[in-house]
């Protein structure tokens, strides 16, 4: 401390003896040399009454703990110089996680910019360093040690209840306390100049209704003030000052400062005490274990204060009271640089494209997938492993990366409820994550209705037009000169017409360009919304006079089942993107031609659109993991997982020694089939582990407002085993791509050491490389450790990928179906799309993601059943065909809970910004393209 002198002060008395024994202290009117003894002396054990204070401390931070699971509390010293004297055993030792922080000698102040510590003074430093100016850069809610200005100003005024304080005095208080001295109404003497002892010294005993002197060396008549008191604590640094003869009678007295007298004096005087004090020693006898005592006091109280301000009571409490990592420091950590990053706010941003560039040579990383059992009503818990497992990697020097799809407003409102993980294991801000983040979504949805607008449009105006008057006002004249448009050009070549002057095509060729004959009975393409909204599952359209009464049925499906939202997680670049999305599929002609986005002339439009949605968002968990959230296609309906151009750049921040990890929704029988013979197929990216999440419990029914059954609350191994078969099953399936499978356990206070290791072992035993249990909802990173190092281990095992393929193997071997079905719907729908070319495209069916069958009542292995195709659509732009099995839409419906509701804080108002005037250079359409919107003529430009 700043007022510690190496040395000590010795008197005659018990000599050496006495040395052993130095973490005592006098609560007597006699103290070593520094006050000539009078009469015996009763010495209070400091040491013994710290250590009752520290047991005290340890049972309250058991407590905080079990109170809030994962929660620990901490604190944080700083060093400058070649000190060894820090706290950090103390802290440990109640429960607290202690950082260390050194500095060199060598430091200069520039360095320092330092909040949230204990800062060890005095500062070692070969340099001037301005202590003041350091220590006031503490927050006064985290400066346990009572050091900042604010701290003592609040002191002074009496707000002890609203202020930590010096560490010194207040031991020195818990002293008297202890020896049963009433301090009221006592008259108290303090003397010395130091601001660490005696103004805070004299505020305490002061606010403890004592009358208080303060004096210092220099006062006139000190032994007359010395006399008056019945408390005397003495803080001057100047030996044998006080003498015995000034000090009265049955005072108590303290000295706190440490004095350097020569060692020539070693005297046994009977029952009078001369108490001396070793020279290694920091500060004396029993006030330096007091001393370290109250600094854990003040962080037990800081920790309770902080805890009562920021009570964590569910999922977004505990998300709001986590301090965030600028992201924009984040991204500098993890390898970005500044220009390839755009920052929305502190907490997220979108990565540029142009990141890939300046890593290519840099190698990936070990790259694996979370899939897990077929859901259950107790949750698998992907999220959850994924937002909490990659801090486990710290201890064993690896870096990690983790890679989720962005939520659908559809499912948090409902009851499902949020996808950002849990507990203190999610990515943060909550709200953010699961609420808009960046736009990608809402970008999705227009882009999406842009073409349900363009088709209908289409065909409104092409039914009273002849083929001329379509041209004209395709082609219009300007100056009497006709020009085709690069757009122009593009369909011109798919109809394998080569021409470029608008006045040489033919009358049929005029035809085939201006008409799409679109029919409005094989429209394939739908509006979205990204709520559920019931009453637009199936709608009919064109009702109004001005539609020439023809009316059609549509429907409304999910934003994150549209086919541009598998293209955004399977493109790898913009210009792949805009091929894409210009192939998209959105009608049958009469002819059976398909008719594409392309066709319509609004890929152009499309691009600009969704230009920065191909940017991955940028994030972070609770634990400053960085996190990619990019795409987001449901699992049973689209292929279910996210970008492969996030996995790409995370790949390479990582290194070839780290790992990205990636995510495949709902069960291993469809986002993780989905990961491996689409994304994979595309992306060219081979994973090197599966993660299988799977949890105890989850079969019987839950009635709402009654008691859970008892499969839930008892253990039950007969049960445990039975349904063991599921996860078998999906350990089958998993390893069907020869890879090596490690099954996480995600344990729920209800389950028991014997069940969860029961699912441990028959795991192993049927394929999984390994099967560990991990507890991060409760314990965050330090709960998955033992996960982590089994992915680790199984990371170098030998692995050969390989696809299944076709639509009967697949559904054979990851159903265990006995055969399929195609309904006439289907049948036709195989036909026409084998005739129009897309027959060989993958698969990615959608069925059901409660059963391995197409009935969400089939539980476990269901066997020896027809699976039914009722029809067959088709995401040419994304690459896929997916099949409706059974009774599964494309509409995606969830019960709504009366729970969805949300704290949301304030709420922007929106920008608008002005389109440009050269738009239309961007979007590369004509500026005579003329749609009908809302009975109003729109000129797109």
């Amino acid at each position: 401390r700043g007022t510690s002198h190496t040395g000590g002060y010795h008197g005659e008395g018990r000599g050496r003896d006495c040395i052993g024994k130095l973490n005592r202290i006098l609560v007597v009117s006699i103290m070593g040399r520094l006050i000539k003894a009078m009469v015996p002396a009763e010495i209070l054990n400091g040491k013994d009454i710290s250590a009752q204070i520290r047991a005290r401390l340890k049972n309250q931070v058991i407590q905080l703990k079990e109170q809030v699971p994962g929660f620990t509390p901490g604190l944080a010293i700083l060093q400058v110089g070649n000190r060894n004297d820090s706290n950090l055993k103390a802290a440990e030792e109640i429960g607290m996680k202690a950082t260390d922080i050194k500095l060199l000698r060598t430091t200069t102040e520039s360095e320092t910019t330092i909040h949230g510590f204990i800062v060890q003074l005095p500062l070692d430093s070969d340099n001037s360093i301005n202590t003041e100016g350091l220590i006031n850069t503490i927050a006064p809610e985290k400066d346990v040690d009572g050091v900042t200005s604010i701290s003592a100003g609040k002191l002074a005024r009496g707000d002890l209840n609203d202020c930590f304080i010096r560490c010194m005095p207040k031991g020195c208080l818990e002293l008297i306390k202890e020896a049963g001295v009433q301090i009221a109404r006592r008259h108290a003497v303090v003397i010395g100049h130091s601001k660490i002892v005696r103004a805070p010294m004299h505020d305490l005993l002061l606010w403890n209704n004592a009358t208080v002197t303060t004096c210092h060396p220099k006062t006139a008549n000190l032994d007359e003030e010395v006399n008056k008191g019945d408390i005397l604590v003495v803080a001057t640094g100047w030996p044998e000052m006080v003498k015995g003869e000034w000090i009265k009678p049955g005072a108590i007295v303290i000295d706190s400062i440490i004095n350097y007298v020569p060692d020539d004096k070693k005297k046994q005087m009977g029952k009078k005490l001369w108490l001396m004090w070793h020279t290694t020693e920091p500060v004396p006898g029993g006030l330096r274990p007091m001393m370290v005592a109250m600094l854990m006091q003040s962080t037990v109280e800081s920790i309770k204060r902080f805890l009562e301000k920021f009570k964590p009571r569910n999922d977004i409490d505990i998300s709001r009271s986590c301090k965030l990592k600028p992201i924009g420091k984040l991204a500098r950590e993890i390898g970005l640089l500044s220009e390839e990053v755009e920052l929305y706010d502190k907490t997220k941003a979108k990565v540029l494209l142009s990141a890939l560039e300046h890593l290519k040579h840099q190698p990936d990383g070990k790259y694996w997938v979370v899939t897990g059992i077929t859901p259950t009503l107790q949750e698998k818990g992907k999220a959850r492993l994924q937002s909490g497992w990659c801090k486990p990697f710290v201890p064993i020097s690896t870096r990690t990366f983790l890679c989720v799809r962005q939520p659908s407003q559809g499912p948090i409102f409902g009851i499902k409820g949020v996808a950002a993980g849990g507990g203190y294991s999610q990515i943060i801000p909550m709200q953010e994550f699961n609420l808009q983040l960046t736009g990608d979504i809402h970008a999705i949805t227009v882009a999406n209705n842009l073409i349900a607008v363009a088709t209908d449009a289409q065909i409104f105006h092409e039914l009273p037009q002849t083929d001329k008057a379509l041209f004209n006002r395709l082609v219009p004249s300007v100056n009497g000169v006709r020009k085709f448009s690069d757009i122009h050009i593009r369909r011109l070549n798919r109809l394998g017409i080569e021409k470029t002057d608008p006045t040489t095509l033919t009358d049929e060729e005029i035809n085939r360009f201006a008409r799409l004959d679109i029919d409005p009975e094989i429209v394939t393409w739908q509006s979205m919304l990204d709520t559920n909204d019931r009453f637009l599952r199936k709608i009919t359209i064109r009702q109004t006079p001005t539609k020439k009464g023809h009316t059609r049925t549509a429907q409304f499906d999910s934003s994150v089942a549209s086919e541009i939202m598998a293209v955004l997680a399977l493109t790898t670049s913009l210009e792949d993107m805009r091929e894409r999305l210009g192939k998209m599929v959105v009608a049958s002609s009469k002819n059976g031609e398909p008719v594409s986005a392309e066709d319509l002339g609004v890929g152009g439009a499309l691009i600009v659109l969704m230009k920065a949605a191909i940017k991955p968002n940028f994030m972070q968990t609770l634990e400053g993991t960085p996190v990619f959230v990019h795409a987001g296609p449901f699992a049973n309906i689209a292929h279910g997982n996210s970008s492969i151009t996030a996995d790409r750049i995370a790949l390479k921040l990582v290194g070839p020694e780290g790992f990205a990890v990636t995510e495949a929704g709902f069960g291993a029988d469809i986002g993780m089939e989905n990961f491996f013979n689409i994304k994979s197929r595309y992306s060219g990216l081979r994973p090197h582990v599966v993660v299988l999440v799977a949890t105890v419990r989850g079969g019987p029914v839950v009635t709402a407002e009654m008691p859970l059954p008892k499969a839930y609350i008892e253990e039950n191994l007969e049960l445990v085993e039975k349904g063991f078969s599921n996860l078998k099953k999906q350990i089958e399936n998993d390893r069907m791509f020869v890879i090596p499978v490690v099954v996480a356990v995600n344990a729920f206070k209800m389950d028991t050491e014997t069940e969860l290791d029961l699912v441990s072992h028959l795991s192993r035993e049927h394929g999984a490389f390994d099967a560990v249990k991990y507890t991060h909802w409760a314990e965050g990173a330090k709960g998955a450790l033992a996960l982590a190092q089994a992915i680790q281990r199984a990371a170098q095992a030998p692995s050969s990928f390989q696809l299944l393929y076709d639509l009967k193997i697949t559904a054979q071997k990851i159903y265990g179906i006995d055969d399929i079905e195609l309904l006439p719907k289907a049948q036709h729908k195989a036909e026409v799309y084998t005739k129009q070319g897309f027959g060989n495209l993958p698969i990615c069916m959608a069925k059901t993601h409660l059963s391995l069958s197409h009935n969400p009542e089939q539980k476990g292995i269901p066997t020896g059943f027809v699976l039914p195709i009722c029809d067959i659509n088709a995401s040419i732009g994304a690459g896929f065909l997916y099949p409706l099995v059974g009774t599964v839409t494309t509409s995606k419906v969830w019960s709504v809970s009366i729970q969805a509701q949300w704290e949301l804080g304030s709420i922007r108002e929106p920008r608008v910004i002005p389109c440009p005037e050269d738009l239309k250079l961007i979007v590369g359409i004509s500026p005579d393209v003329i749609f009908s919107l809302n009975s109003h003529h729109v000129q797109i430009t």
